[in-house]
């Protein structure tokens, strides 16, 4: 698919569809600056069947005198531009951003509907959002929208409906530097974010360990990367014992996958742990089998992190060193599995009683945290990871759990997901919590009782990162089937985390 800016004369596209936005009025008619648009919008209003509301759209066919020399047009509803969320009755920037993501995402939906293989956006003159941000969002709209997976459909069925967008054109006017790197900003990090879809759409018999590891040599290749992955060899040698513990039961060996971009020693380090289980099966114990299948996504973290690694490497940010872990496996019921009562050491030497095998995530990032931490002494930490259902039954498919030991890391992040749509929210940490991962018999162990099971998880986490700043993200319940928006998919991986941490990397200070 070619996505790209231009500044050509709309009233020539002969494409398959030109979109407008168009603001909802208080009272009266929706303006767009396309008269033979506007004399439509004026009788499909008069007719109550388009008032421009958030979400709104139509469709129509030009004809007659004036027409456009596009299949279709299309116009898209923002909403009332006065429609207040806040105390001083104006839409928060961040909820603007989102709409204007969502608007994308709407004429991605209509394009895929009708089969428009080629289509061009005409970017509003948002009073709102300036031109750059405008555009940048629209951009991450319409390019996530248009994301499909049929890499394993082979046969075409005759009913089927969905079409591919081929070519996607962004105009404005003139092509000023912020309405150029906001496109890019927002094409980049959309890319990314369908890069990691890619990697949790692929089924557990591709995507292995050692796939995390070609696609994080890829990306070194490409963008200058540093790139070291750890074999099972390795990780013996280094005692990662969580790591090692969880992959007993599986054929295929584990994996910690390694990426460093670099820009000088006297810059901070940004350390990214993502939980890259390649298949779950709970390992002796056992999950029910209704709903397995969706266990391949399990690596969503680790899915995340390396997305992420990948706008990184487009943008080249200054000032700031990151260095991505991935500690990838699949947890299996094996003949030599882990079994529920062994005790395992972790990297460093703390040990742990394994209570249930299917808590595993926590028991790999342990390692991946312990050994990023002390080997590149990072400034500060985030982990992904689709950890627990309880933070299902806590924040349904809407948020992403954090929790955090450093408030103003906390803030920073909590900021980049609403900046990117990706909303989050706090839980806490405490001594009452890390009580309940005691054990008798070892250091810690791996769950506590069936209360404040997100929590108790991020307790254990804990234990392994000392005093860096460290914020933990739970996306159990938004790495896949997330709340429908119309550019993330109603079911299958969202690719959510991956525009967060790109969000902080750009406004790290």
């Amino acid at each position: 698919m070619k996505i790209k800016h231009t500044t050509q004369d709309v009233e020539k596209y002969k494409g398959d569809m030109i979109t407008y936005f168009v603001h909802q009025k208080s009272k009266g008619v929706p303006v767009c600056n396309n008269k033979y648009v506007q004399e439509t919008i004026m009788l499909a209003f008069k007719a109550g069947d388009f008032s421009g509301k958030e979400g709104e759209i139509l469709l129509f066919y030009p004809a007659g005198k004036g027409k456009l020399p596009a299949k279709r047009i299309l116009v898209v509803g923002l909403g009332k531009a006065e429609e207040g969320e806040s105390n001083n009755g104006v839409k928060p920037v961040d909820s603007w951003r989102d709409n204007y993501r969502r608007a994308g995402g709407k004429v991605s939906e209509t394009a895929l509907r009708t089969k428009a293989d080629n289509i061009l956006l005409v970017v509003p003159d948002s009073f709102i959002l300036n031109k750059g941000e405008t555009t940048e969002c629209i951009t991450e709209g319409v390019v996530l929208g248009s994301y499909q997976f049929k890499k394993y459909m082979k046969t075409k069925q005759d009913d089927e409906l969905q079409g591919e967008l081929k070519e996607i054109q962004l105009f404005t006017e003139k092509a000023e530097k912020p309405v150029l790197l906001g496109f890019y900003r927002g094409k980049i990090a959309a890319l990314a974010c369908c890069t990691a879809r890619d990697m949790a759409n692929e089924p557990g018999n591709v995507w292995t360990p050692a796939r995390f590891a070609e696609f994080g040599r890829k990306l070194a290749k490409t963008y200058n990367l540093t790139c070291k992955v750890l074999s099972k060899t390795d990780l013996q040698r280094l005692k990662m014992g969580g790591i090692l513990g969880v992959n007993r039961g599986s054929a295929l060996p584990p994996k910690l996958v390694i990426l460093e971009y670099k820009t000088s020693p006297r810059n901070p380090t940004l350390l990214l742990v993502g939980k890259g289980l390649t298949f779950d099966s709970g390992g002796i114990s056992l999950k029910p089998p209704k709903g397995m299948e969706e266990m391949k996504f399990d690596m969503c973290g680790g899915a995340a992190v390396l997305g992420a690694m990948q706008a990184v490497g487009e943008e080249k940010p200054k000032g700031i060193n990151i260095v991505a872990v991935v500690p990838a496996t699949e947890n299996m019921p094996g003949s030599s599995a882990l079994k529920p009562g062994d005790i395992i050491t972790i990297y460093g030497g703390k040990t742990v009683e394994v209570i249930n095998t299917d808590a595993e995530g926590r028991l790999i990032l342990s390692d991946a945290l312990a050994y990023g931490i002390k080997q590149y002494k990072p400034k500060a930490v985030v982990d992904l990871a689709t950890l627990t259902g309880a933070v299902v039954i806590g924040l349904g498919h809407h948020r992403t759990g954090l929790l955090g030991n450093n408030d103003a890391l906390v803030q920073k992040v909590m900021a980049a997901g609403d900046r990117s749509g990706e909303p989050l929210w706090r839980l806490p940490l405490g001594p009452e919590y890390s009580k309940q991962i005691k054990s008798k018999v070892a250091d810690i162990k791996n769950v506590g009782n069936r209360a404040a099971g997100t929590i108790t998880a991020a307790a254990f986490l804990q234990e392994f990162v000392g005093d860096v700043p460290w914020v933990h993200l739970d996306i159990a319940g938004t790495a896949y089937n997330f709340t429908d928006k119309p550019y993330v998919p109603s079911s299958g991986p969202s690719g959510t985390g991956v525009r967060t941490l790109l969000e902080l990397i750009r406004n790290w200070k």
